[in-house]
């Protein structure tokens, strides 16, 4: 096993704190200073020379630290193994019913920058640190051992590579790795394309919720899905609901949600191609209405500066969804930006159901599937809700 020299990285007191707090990204601001090359490991101490980690480093980077270990070891090639033997493990552990989940889920893995999700007999990788992509020549064959893949694709697309000085593009690190492939989530069968789909073929962390999501509308006669993408909610709930209608802006997402409704021989499903506020609108000023509505947006507040302009968004769809709704029905409703909070989002819907003039039970808050975990002290971790609520 190969093994590596290691650099050395002092904090300011602000950097020290976080570091304490258990959260391992340090910003470049709050390093007193440091010494190493992109992608090294370094020996994290306070200005006392207190040790606080090791982690890997980047000066280009904004998150110049992102601590890896608390522990005064050796972060060589079979500790790199070890992690990923430990990630495996525990998804093992979830009894998934799936043929496609999330494998290693970076910083709730211990390994900060390094996704990697099986799609069948493929993985698919997303890297966003230089020294994860600087190791591949020990993360690989770790990988290729202890899944036994067919192909590894690294999908490095991703704009957030270029400020880690990383180059942006998509290759076949090993093996062969079609475009399309069938994926199974429980019952359900879906294309995900590996190389051209969003993030690295299919939406992974909202398998758990696709499936809660049929319980609650089970004999519905009718269910509205806006935002439906290629169907991920929609194809669930069309085999437990009576007539689902799929909606989305995009005609190829419709086309995709087409085929896969096809495949899985559901004959319940309309295509709707229009825009979520426009129809939403329309469709609650018209007095029409539906036994469960299906909400599932992009991410409105990509950063803090959007959250107002985002929980005004938020608010529109839920009031129109709230107002679609028949007595006793059912509001599935999702926000998958980190940067509006739970807390956010309660307080959002609470404003939405006060101004539909409907009263909403709660039914159940979730989170993203448990193959994306969270980790206590890393807020960022915790980003997908997902809350079902009753019109009483």
């Amino acid at each position: 096993m190969q093994t590596e020299t290691m650099g050395q990285a002092v904090l300011k007191s602000k950097g020290t704190a976080r570091a304490r707090a258990g959260h391992p990204w340090i910003y470049r601001s709050d390093v007193a200073e440091a010494d190493g090359e992109a992608g090294d490991v370094v020996r994290v101490t306070d200005r006392a020379g207190r040790f606080l980690g090791r982690a890997f480093y980047n000066p280009r980077s904004e998150i110049t630290l992102r601590i890896i270990t608390r522990e005064e070891e050796e972060t060589d090639e079979a500790w790199f193994r070890a992690r990923l033997e430990k990630a495996l493990a525990y998804r093992e552990s979830l009894g998934i019913d799936a043929d496609a989940y999330r494998l290693v889920h970076s910083e709730a893995d211990g390994l900060p920058g390094l996704v990697v999700d099986r799609y069948g007999e493929y993985l698919v990788l997303q890297i966003g640190s230089a020294a994860i992509e600087k190791r591949l020549d020990w993360i690989l064959p770790a990988l290729r051992d202890l899944g036994g893949p067919a192909g590894i694709l690294l999908r490095g697309d991703a704009a957030s590579r270029k400020r880690e000085g990383l180059e942006v593009g998509i290759r076949v690190l090993c093996g062969e790795v079609p475009d399309l492939v069938v994926a199974r989530e429980g019952p359900v069968r879906y294309e995900a394309r590996l190389k051209t789909g969003q993030k690295t073929g299919s939406f992974l962390d909202q398998r758990e919720n696709h499936q809660a999501a049929a319980s609650y509308v089970e004999g519905a006669e009718k269910v509205l899905d806006v935002f439906s993408y290629a169907g991920g909610f929609a194809l669930h709930a069309a085999r437990t609901a009576r007539r689902v209608e799929a909606v989305d802006s995009s005609g190829g997402a419709l086309d995709a949600a087409r085929r896969n409704a096809e495949l899985n021989g559901l004959d319940n499903l309309t295509f709707t191609r229009a825009s979520a506020f426009n129809l939403l609108r329309e469709r609650s000023d018209s007095g029409e209405l539906y036994d469960a509505v299906i909400l599932d947006p992009p991410a409105f507040a990509k950063s803090a500066r959007e959250v107002p302009k985002a929980t005004r968004a938020y608010k529109e769809i839920n009031l129109r969804a709230m107002k679609l709704l028949a007595p006793g029905g059912t509001l599935v409703t999702c926000s998958c930006s980190y940067h509006f909070s739970r807390e956010i989002m309660e307080d959002t819907l609470r404003s939405a159901a006060a101004d539909a003039g409907r009263a909403m039970r709660i039914r159940e808050w979730r989170g993203q599937s448990s193959d994306h975990p969270e980790v206590l002290t890393i807020p960022e971790t915790r980003y997908l809700k997902c809350a079902i609520l009753e019109r009483v």
